[in-house]
């Protein structure tokens, strides 16, 4: 419940109401506990808060229940007999100004990022790669870059890696090996990643996160994702997340402190996040952690377990509300333990003791004061909330969609030229040309054979010729020799007669 001098009435303790001040609401925060002990109704009163004092907030609604923040809540007994214990007369139930969004385009509007805007690293986490493909895959982004190539949908890194594959020799040089074998273990992930319903995430129009940053009526729009499919993609869920936080910190200008922040940033189940997370990125969400509070950025995960964040991340959560835990094992009674140990004690009570004590609705809470400190913690009751508890109606969801200021900007889709169609046009462009020279191949060697059948008739009409005249010329020296021959033999014979005849004379 939002005061005017910039406070937040969070809960409610024996030493009166607990508020958490404005401008260390974006020195981020924790909202911890056992399932079934008030978390979500803990970030709804937070929430609604915010957005009374015109702060906007981003959410993942796992079960629906979080879309009763548009709707005004009612009185209840269970309000009713809070009130005298809170110093409420009379609650002023309203909701906030509520838009809804979904991955799938299903409960809200449809959510997009580009293969490039969510960059090698949350895609190989995305993916699930090892560090191998991970390298190829910042490879085949760098060449991307370098021949602006601009990878938008699945599609496009999919054509892209063929083509690195193919002409891997070329860019073993520049950029480092290519193993065909890790090109083909990726693309094999993005296949499964697509029969997930994956690829629907990837394309355009992408989402621009300054709609997150939005009032209406001087108060902060509540952003509500559907998560509910979308749990069923842990990875899918906390790498989408992730890059929504990512994706503020890259844009959002300095701001410093302000008296409010810019942007709550609930985020839930946060131990999605960190399982299965390499150090590399962990260090870098850390950064982003600790650097996204001077763009007026407040992150509050919320989680089963204070364990669940690691340590470095962990450190820089100052506002903290702790529900229940269960401790039925020696590991649980471990965390137990470590949680107490996170709060500056209260001598009135043993912290460990009561975070296995507190009921639904309690929690321990330590928010920071005016100088940044952390206070003594105290066990307190969490305020009820002014918005409807619980989920809103098809008909009322589909209202709010139709009458949100997005409705339309995202809802479809388009597909511009970009790898898969450049590098398309290159391959038939390069086919061309392959034809081309084929066909120009063809005709040289069609030309050489027709010039060696030309020179073959020519030189076996030469032949022919030759023959011919040798024939003629043999028949011509026999004409002459049998002449010859003959006109001899006359010659002899009258010779001889003339001898003979001249002696019988």
């Amino acid at each position: 419940m939002y005061t005017d001098d910039n406070q937040f009435y969070v809960a409610h303790c024996d030493n009166g109401p607990i508020y958490m001040i404005g401008k260390m609401a974006n020195r981020h925060g924790l909202i911890a506990g056992a399932t079934g002990t008030g978390k979500t109704v803990t970030l709804q009163v937070l929430a609604e808060s915010f957005s009374q004092a015109g702060v906007p907030c981003f959410m993942a609604d796992m079960k629906g229940d979080l879309s009763g923040i548009s709707q005004a809540g009612k009185m209840s007994g269970f309000i009713e007999k809070r009130c005298p214990e809170f110093g409420i007369e009379n609650p002023d139930f309203h909701g906030c100004p509520t838009r809804f969004f979904d991955v799938f385009g299903e409960q809200g509007h449809p959510l997009r990022a580009t293969i490039s805007d969510m960059g090698p690293q949350l895609l190989a986490r995305l993916l699930d790669l090892n560090e191998t493909q991970t390298g190829i895959l910042n490879i085949v982004f760098k060449i991307a870059d370098d021949r602006g190539l601009l990878l938008i949908d699945m599609k496009d890194l999919r054509m892209m890696l063929d083509y690195v594959a193919k002409n891997a020799k070329e860019f073993t040089t520049t950029y480092g090996t290519v193993s065909s074998v890790s090109v083909g273990a990726i693309q094999r992930a993005l296949l499964a990643l697509e029969a997930e319903g994956g690829e629907i995430f990837f394309g355009e129009p992408s989402f621009n996160v300054f709609d997150f940053l939005q009032t209406e009526g001087g108060k902060g729009v509540m952003n509500v994702l559907a998560a509910d499919k979308l749990m069923l993609n842990p990875k899918l869920y906390s790498t989408f997340l992730l890059w929504l936080l990512s994706e503020l910190y890259t844009q959002l200008p300095e701001v410093g402190d302000l008296p409010l922040p810019k942007l709550i940033f609930f985020f839930d189940e946060a131990h999605m996040l960190f399982k299965d997370t390499s150090k590399a990125l962990v260090d870098k969400i850390e950064q982003v952690i600790r650097l996204v509070r001077s763009k007026g950025v407040g992150v509050y995960f919320v989680t089963q377990s204070p364990d669940d964040i690691p340590d470095a991340i962990a450190g820089q959560l100052g506002n903290r509300i702790l529900h229940g835990l269960r401790a039925y094992t020696p590991k649980e009674q471990k965390a137990v333990k470590a949680a107490a140990q996170t709060f500056r004690a209260n001598p009135s009570f043993n912290t460990e003791s009561a975070i296995l004590e507190l009921g639904t609705g309690e929690a321990l809470v330590s928010l920071l004061d005016e100088k940044g400190a952390p206070c003594i913690v105290e066990r307190a009751k969490i305020l009820f909330p002014l918005s409807q508890i619980g989920a809103i109606t098809d008909d009322q969801r589909s209202d709010l969609i139709r009458r949100s200021r997005l409705y339309g900007v995202y809802d479809k889709s388009f597909d511009r030229e970009s790898a898969y169609e450049m590098l398309v046009a290159e391959q038939k462009q390069e086919e061309k040309r392959l034809q081309k020279e084929a066909e120009e191949e063809e005709k040289r060697k069609a030309k050489e054979a027709k010039e060696k059948e030309r020179a073959r008739s020519t030189s076996s009409r030469s032949t022919s010729t030759r023959k011919k005249k040798s024939a003629g010329q043999k028949a011509l020296e026999k004409t002459l020799n049998t002449t010859a021959t003959t006109i001899g033999r006359g010659i002899g014979n009258k010779i001889v007669r003339s001898i003979l005849g001249s002696i019988f004379k």
